[in-house]
This record gives structure tokens, sequence and C-alpha cells, in this order.
């Protein structure tokens, strides 16, 4: 199946910027308006600045520092920082360490 312009039906409009008579490849409602090829590159949504992931919550990284809490790594000992706030009785691995438990 082929798409061509030629066979699109096109409805009569008028332009709700300039006034001008147009046609546009959709039945227009009332109580929306329609826009010549022209007016409507006026009327377009800004181009969003999204990822790959569209941007949502799982896709946009803050941009503010992260708030690092001091903990002792269950396994060697030392004291390292981490980015979240250690619970008790759950034990918590220093960068190297780390690497050993995933």
């Amino acid at each position: 199946m082929s798409y061509n312009r030629e066979d699109r039906q096109m409805f009569d409009a008028k332009c709700g910027d300039c006034g001008t008579d147009c046609q546009v490849p959709f039945q227009p409602k009332e109580d929306r308006p329609v826009y010549c090829r022209e007016c409507f590159q006026n009327h377009r949504p800004a181009p969003r600045n999204r990822d790959r992931f569209g941007g949502g919550r799982f896709g946009r990284r803050d941009d503010r520092p992260r708030q690092m809490h001091d903990a002792k790594c269950g396994d060697c000992g030392t004291d390292c920082q981490v980015p979240f706030q250690p619970k008790e009785g759950r034990p918590v691995y220093c960068r190297e360490c780390f690497q050993n438990h995933r």
C-alpha cells in the first residue's frame, strides 16, 4: 500500500492567525483553530530536550551534588562515604569491596 499525497482528502479551512483560506488533511473542529502552512510554524511546540529514556524520572540526572553519608565497610572495616543513609543491621561496602558483592 503506497502513500500518495494526491489521493488524500483535503478540507477547506480558514487560518486562525492570518485569515487566509487554506486546505488541511483533516476535518477541522469548530472549537480548535487551524493554521495555514506559514502560520503553523509559529504554533509548533518547542522541541523538548529529552534523553534516550524520555527525560522522565529514570532518564534525568539531578545536577545537584549528592549528599554523602559516613559509613564503615562491612568487609574491610575502612571508613567510607555512600550516597544513601545506611540502615542499622545492613552491611555497607566501600567502593573496592562492593565489586566483590555484585
